[in-house]
């Protein structure tokens, strides 16, 4: 379900920063060994930027299809590509299916992908900085 919320910058800092922490952390990861640990790690950097965008613009996705509302709602703006929204929604699901089915993401995904999700990532920061300031 998405609604409607007051932006709060405050809490878009607060969130950016926690985000640096896994950033920092995410070259330590093995992708050879441990590509399903990264993929989760990009997902959650990606997934914790789309909600701060999303928030920033006045909207937040709670309830059972709370990320997957995410991705559609930020599919509505038009600084987002429909590649883009295919491969955060590829990725979300490749995740829930690690997560919850414990399905392994093979390290081509990432080998393949990781320039891509970096892209994402920067854009993200970069619309999200520009609400801050």
């Amino acid at each position: 379900m998405i609604i409607k919320i007051t932006p709060d910058k405050e809490k878009a800092k607060s969130m950016l920063n926690l985000i640096e922490n896994r950033e920092k952390f995410l070259p330590s990861i093995n992708i050879k060994e441990f590509s399903t640990i990264a993929a989760e790690h990009y997902y959650e950097i990606i997934k914790e930027l789309m909600s701060i965008f999303l928030m920033l613009n006045g909207t937040k996705t709670t309830g059972e299809n709370a990320h997957k509302e995410m991705i559609e709602e930020l599919a509505k703006y038009k600084e987002f590509h429909q590649w883009e929204i295919y491969l955060l929604d590829d990725l979300r699901i490749k995740r829930n299916k690690s997560y919850y089915e414990g399905k392994q993401i093979m390290p081509v995904y990432l080998e393949n992908n990781k320039e891509k999700l970096k892209a994402i990532i920067k854009k993200l920061k970069s619309l999200i900085n520009k609400k801050l300031n």
